[in-house]
């Protein structure tokens, strides 16, 4: 009777011994007296006892490998401090284990080689404004560099550039006067088209005056009056002033030079209107 127990119970801890668990996101590698042997899926498994040996199990799911920060130099000589996450993850567990020692290890001493060559390829203002090219660049090199070690490389992530703040203080300062220079520029344009408009509203002004001064027998006296009221007012301005001087302004001789200047105006846009309205009078007088 002892001698069934015994084996009864060697049977159980044989198959016990035997049966290993995969979870789910997991595999396993399995060795027989020293070599490679199989691969272990998620569930049930069995191996044999004493034989075989799961040397290795790991995640196939995606891993974030934190990139600490590295001082680095930039083209131009500036030191900035930079670090980043790399996203990965395990395609064949079989040379993850046997092609390198240890993938983390391997692929955080990688992912700073990297890291630094890109940054020492740019300027600072090429790195600031080129953050999304070097991520993709800095992608294809880890993927390029790591294909043999069974892993794809799904997405880097530079998280910060810190420059010292000497060079921090020089950057905002030539940003402000970017600003300031883009504010005049705005201004100036402003200002040049509120000029235009004011001249095409006096030019307009002075061909409606122009025709009312044409078609109205009383057009100079109005006038007269017009030019004598605009200097009573300039003379009270003057008159408030520390530095005002006593001016006399003749309305007369005034009204009489704009209601030339005018009547030239009006006459000169007649003859415009005339001209533009009876093309075809002056093609049959030339005929």
């Amino acid at each position: 009777m002892e001698p069934v127990i015994a084996i009864v119970l060697v049977l159980i801890g044989y198959a016990l011994g035997s049966a290993k668990l995969i979870n789910e996101g997991n595999e396993a590698l399995v060795e027989r007296l020293g070599r490679y042997h199989r691969k272990l899926r998620p569930g049930l498994n069995f191996i044999v006892p004493l034989l075989d040996s799961v040397v290795m199990e790991d995640t196939t799911r995606e891993q974030i490998l934190d990139i600490k920060p590295q001082n680095v130099i930039t083209r131009d000589n500036v030191y900035v401090e930079v670090d980043g996450v790399v996203n990965w993850r395990i395609m064949d567990m079989e040379k993850s284990f046997y092609k390198i020692d240890d993938i983390q290890i391997a692929l955080a001493n990688l992912a700073t080689v990297e890291l630094r060559s890109s940054l020492a390829e740019r300027t600072l203002e090429q790195v600031n404004a080129s953050r999304n090219e070097m991520n993709k660049s800095l992608l294809q090199a880890l993927n390029d560099a790591s294909k043999e070690w069974g892993i794809e490389i799904i997405r880097v992530d530079i998280q910060s550039i810190t420059p010292p703040e000497s060079v921090q203080k020089s950057l905002a300062e030539q940003n402000a006067a970017v600003m300031r220079k883009r504010a005049a520029i705005t201004a100036a344009e402003g200002e040049q088209e509120a000029a235009i408009k004011r001249a095409q509203a006096t030019k307009t002004s002075m061909q409606i005056l122009a025709e009312a001064l044409r078609t109205n027998p009383e057009s100079k006296e109005i006038l007269k009056y017009l030019v004598a009221q605009e200097q009573v007012e300039a003379s009270q301005k003057l008159s408030a002033s520390n530095n005002a001087k006593i001016v006399f302004l003749n309305p007369g001789v005034n009204a009489e030079a704009y209601s030339q200047m005018i009547g030239d105006l009006g006459a000169e846009e007649i003859s415009h209107n005339h001209s533009n309205t009876n093309p075809g009078e002056n093609g049959s007088a030339t005929a």
